[in-house]
Parts: structure tokens; sequence; C-alpha cells
């Protein structure tokens, strides 16, 4: 056994008294990030950016939230604000650390990555991993927006005024900072991250047996069933807005979402997921940039 894999040994991952040393020495904690293996050192930078997304849901009004919705308007909340969204950050962490720690097991062995933050565990430069998603990512989020505007444009006549008003004001409460963080960096570890790469992973070992890399096809059919899976997750928010939801908004959330998610899923698989956070977080603000011009 290696020196370093000696020392690796004598540092549980979740050890207290390691804790407690580390904070009270910055030293030590650097020294605790050099000896740690770029796997480990991996989780840490996804799982730390990810759950920085989800403690952006604190800064969620949650009573006017609550008045929006009619299941829970005018009604007093079971708990106090705090404790609801305390419990939001637990059940969010627990689906973030799973997805993470599958993206981290599969992606490597179908061809998917995280460029900057494994080039940031490896201690390699990030800017030479990140220059190549910019562009394709800015693209990316612009075509998201527009597409999902148009959408919403497209089927705003055929939706129920009660669901389009409601909607309208669900928009205006979400602050920018959880659209960004919990939208851009958080869903994507998710879906992206987790979902699709074990799609990926399970075409790959169903269909070639885990030979050889990868057919497109492999890639293109987990991008179409993790969007529509993606479109389907937020089917919720839209049966909470109204007491009865037609097909029309069915179909509204589901396409605009999926259609979003085939972007995301394909700068993924052939740039890497930094790209697919740019895009993200660049469609939030195109949507809400055009807002106040195009959702009213």
């Amino acid at each position: 056994m290696t020196t370093k894999d000696s020392r690796l040994k004598e540092y549980p991952l979740f050890d207290t008294a390691r804790l407690h040393r580390l904070y009270l020495c910055p030293t030590c904690a650097s020294n605790e990030w050099e000896i740690m293996s770029s796997k480990t050192k991996l989780f840490a930078i996804l799982w730390t950016s990810g759950w920085v997304g989800v403690l952006s849901v604190m800064l969620l009004d949650l009573p006017a939230l609550m008045a929006v919705l009619p299941v829970t308007a005018g009604k007093p909340m079971p708990f106090p604000p705090l404790v609801v969204k305390l419990l939001s950050v637990l059940q969010s962490t627990v689906f973030l650390t799973l997805a993470i720690l599958v993206g981290r097991q599969f992606a490597p062995k179908v061809g998917l990555s995280s460029p900057v933050a494994e080039a940031a565990a490896e201690g390699k430069p990030i800017s030479a991993a990140l220059k190549p998603q910019i562009v394709p990512g800015l693209i990316g989020g612009v075509s998201g927006g527009v597409a999902i505007l148009a959408s919403w444009l497209l089927t705003k006549p055929f939706l129920p005024p009660i669901f389009v008003a409601r909607a309208e004001q669900f928009n205006k409460i979400l602050p920018l900072p959880t659209r960004l963080l919990y939208g851009g960096i958080t869903e994507e570890l998710l879906v992206r991250w987790g979902l699709l790469t074990l799609l990926v992973w399970t075409a790959w070992r169903l269909l070639q047996k885990g030979q050889g890399r990868p057919r497109a096809a492999c890639f293109l059919g987990a991008i179409v069933v993790s969007s529509v899976a993606f479109g389907l997750g937020h089917l919720p928010i839209a049966f909470a807005l109204v007491d009865h939801v037609t097909a029309p908004t069915v179909f509204f959330v589901i396409t605009a979402n999926s259609v979003f998610g085939l972007i995301a899923g394909y700068l993924y698989w052939k740039k890497g997921l930094e790209s697919a956070v740019i895009a993200h977080m660049l469609t939030h603000v195109v949507i809400v940039a055009a807002g106040g011009f195009v959702i009213r």
C-alpha cells in the first residue's frame, strides 16, 4: 500500500473530530484536500455546487407562494415556514446526493463528463475545460428561453384563465437566485448528471452488453426519456395551481420543459455538464427578462 493510500484510510469522510480539527486549522484542511482521491474531490465539488442551489429555496416567500395555491390559500400552514423549508432542503439533499453518486459512478463508463468539476478535482486549469462549453451553452440558453416563451404564447389561448393568472403570479414569486442556482445547477445535477447518465448506462448494458462505446441511439433515447421525465416533473406545480388541470395545460407543461430538456441533454452529451448548466441559467434569465412583455 502506498503512503497516500495509507493516509487516505486514516481519514474517514464523516469523522467529527477530524472536521473540528480542520475548522481550527485551515492548513490542515488544505492538506486534507491534497490527499483526497479525485473521485472524492469530484463528489465534493458537485455536491457543494448542487447544495447551494438546494439552500436557495430558503429565499422563497412561502406565505406568498401558499396564497397563490388554491389548496392552501386562506388556510393556516401546518408548520412554520422555516420548518417547511428545512424539510424541503432535507428531501432535496437526499436526491441530490444519490444523483451525484450515480453520475460519478457511471458517467466515465459511458463517456459523459463534467469537464470543469473534473479539472478542478484533478488540479488542472478549469479555464481550458470551461471555454469550449460557453458558446454552446449560451446558444442553448437563448434557444431554450425562446422555445419556452413561444410555447407559452402558442398555448395560452387554450389554457384556462385561472391557470394563466396563477402561473403568472407564481412566476413573479420565484426569486431569480433560486431559479439560477436550483434550476440551473441542482436540476442539471439531478436530471442530466444523475438520471440521463443512468439511462445511457442502462441502455448500453442492455443493448451492447457493456461492450465498446455506447452508440448514439443510447444517448438519444436517454435524452428523450429524461426530457419527458423533466417535463413530467413540473406537472405537480400545475396541479397545485388549479383544481382542475386541462389537457392543454398538461400539454404545455410537458412540452415546454421537454423541449428545453432536449437542448440540455444534447449539450451534456456533446460538450459537458457545465454547458447544460449555462444553458439552464440563461434560459431562466431570458424568461425573466421577457416576462414583463410576454408572460402577462
